[in-house]
């Protein structure tokens, strides 16, 4: 038996410093798209997220609750899985950063760079920002009237001793291997930025410590430091997979196949984390893909100021605190007040993965209904309670019969590589407008212009006919929906008996109409007679 082809893939590590905001929780879910599909195609899948804890931000939070860091993270680390169980986020592992495990793997991989030659002491002068946590060039510092382009926040300057990491070595090789792999980069743009930025700016070596700090990582070779908590957060993706203490477990999936990020910290893993690792004498990862934040369209009455109605703002919880609304930035808000299927819905397919997306509050609803509740709940629905009604929920007749096709001219093997090309892209919007529009969309029009419900009335044969058709749309869309909206799309395939086991569905098996076995049948419960949407309209 051939072994599975494996897959390792991590999402950024998180600043706990607040819980995580919807923007974190978009970045979360193209990941889990991608981790389902892939499990969907056989693959032996690892994911990889955390929260990084080493930073003097988290360290004055928990000061400023009168908490031991240890305690705080313990418990923030808490609130974030909590958000990611409720949005069924399918991660294999979560790492903390301030563990030992994780503090004693770093240093012997520290240790192996220092050892090999590439970090040295000195002294450092720059402009620092402490809401980035990173020095910033002089020429940031004069482009930006002296404030970061991230925190809008003045540069401090500050001079402090320091060991470096020779990132300057590493320049050519940085640069041919950009130019080299085009898939390295992902999207295209990020990666022509990567190449400018070295070409035009080169590469300095980074101040990798610092000095006098009592939480964070202590350099090996030098207790008087802690390690700079960038350099000790990217090393997350190989601790958190057995690099320093089981080798075979490493050996097994690293390198990554993919590393998802925000475009801000673009940078930071395709310039100095590829020369970390080279550095240490291990290989780069296949592939950063690094994806776009999502705005707030404000909405009419713009928090307590009234002020800015239909703006976008990025999100965070500090801007929208200021308008009076934070509770638009939290994931858990949004979950309570629709679903955790609706929100998943709505950013993968109404915000592009590889570039910005907005949300409102209006938007969300307006999407939710036109094309979860009215299309394709409606459709579930009118199968299910026809079927149910007329035909005791049975498909008589119909044993080795191939269903007819429901959308005219549609390739269906055509679409479907059409739709896997999509999510293997990460342009999930992409793959679910062309499953609502080309096909789901089709199907509906399809039940219109059949009409079963009157059909039934005056030619039973010719109403079943139609119903068995449309049950093999609603076969077709939940495999495609599956790595999208899990539940959602079990709950569909299982509502009949289908013959392949819902664990075991490809996109292959939505490729092609299969004839049906002598007993198909519905196998939803209804409830006081009647079906339960699977997405009741809001409003």
């Amino acid at each position: 038996m051939t072994d599975k082809p494996r897959w390792f893939q991590t999402t950024a590590i998180d600043y706990p410093n607040s819980r995580p905001h919807i923007g974190t929780a978009f970045e979360k879910l193209g990941a889990d798209v991608q981790a389902r599909y892939r499990r969907m195609e056989g693959y032996d899948v690892f994911f990889l997220m955390g929260n990084d804890e080493n930073t003097l931000k988290v360290a004055d939070r928990a000061k400023s609750l009168g908490q031991e860091p240890q305690a705080y993270c313990d418990d923030m680390a808490r609130q974030f899985q909590e958000v990611w169980k409720a949005l069924d986020i399918s991660h294999d592992t979560f790492i903390q950063t301030s563990h030992e495990r994780h503090k004693q793997c770093c240093r012997k991989f520290v240790q192996k760079v220092y050892d090999n030659g590439y970090i040295y002491k000195g002294s450092y002068e720059g402009w620092y920002c402490p809401g980035c946590e990173e020095f910033k060039s002089d020429k940031v510092h004069a482009e930006s009237d002296g404030l970061c382009p991230n925190h809008k926040r003045p540069l401090v300057r500050r001079s402090e001793p320091c060991w470096f990491f020779k990132l300057s070595a590493f320049k050519d090789r940085l640069l041919e291997h950009l130019k080299g792999n085009p898939e390295f980069v992902q999207p295209e743009s990020r990666r022509n930025e990567m190449i400018g930025f070295i070409e035009a700016e080169g590469l300095q070596d980074l101040n990798i410590s610092r000095h006098g700090e009592e939480w964070g990582i202590k350099l090996p070779f030098d207790p008087e430091f802690t390690i700079y908590v960038w350099f000790d957060a990217l090393l997350t993706y190989i601790t958190g997979i057995g690099y320093g203490d089981d080798e075979a477990t490493f050996r097994k999936h690293w390198p990554a196949d993919v590393h998802f990020i925000g475009k801000d910290i673009t940078r930071f893993h395709t310039h100095i984390w590829p020369a970390m690792l080279w550095a240490a004498g291990e290989e780069a990862p296949r592939k950063v893909f690094s994806h776009g934040f999502v705005y707030l369209k404000l909405p009419e009455k713009a928090g307590a100021k009234g002020e800015g109605a239909g703006e976008l703002v990025k999100i965070g919880k500090t801007t929208l605190k200021e308008l009076g609304l934070e509770y638009l930035a939290e994931p858990m808000e949004i979950i309570k007040k629709f679903s955790a299927e609706a929100f998943r819905y709505f950013f993968l397919r109404e915000c592009p993965y590889p570039s910005d997306g907005e949300f409102s509050p209006e938007r969300f609803v307006e999407v939710y209904n036109s094309e979860l509740a009215n299309n394709l709940g409606n459709m579930l629905s009118r199968e299910l309670t026809i079927t149910f009604k007329n035909f005791e929920g049975v498909f008589t007749g119909t044993a080795g019969v191939t269903p007819n096709p429901v959308v005219p001219g549609l390739d269906l093997m055509l679409f479907v590589g059409e739709v896997r090309e999509h999510v293997e892209a990460c342009r999930y919007n992409l793959a679910l407008q062309k499953i609502v529009q080309d096909f789901l969309t089709p199907t509906n029009q399809y039940l219109e212009a059949n009409a079963p419900w009157k059909l039934v009335k005056t030619d039973k044969d010719a109403a079943k006919k139609v119903l068995f058709n449309a049950v093999q749309s609603l076969r077709i869309a939940s495999i495609l929906l599956k790595p999208f909206i899990p539940k959602s799309a079990e709950a569909i395939y299982t509502s009949f008996n289908f013959p392949t086991p819902w664990a075991e569905v490809k996109y292959a098996d939505a490729a092609e109409l299969k004839a049906q076995p002598d007993d198909l049948r519905i196998t939803a419960e209804l409830i006081d007679g009647k079906v339960k949407p699977l997405f009741p309209r809001i409003g």
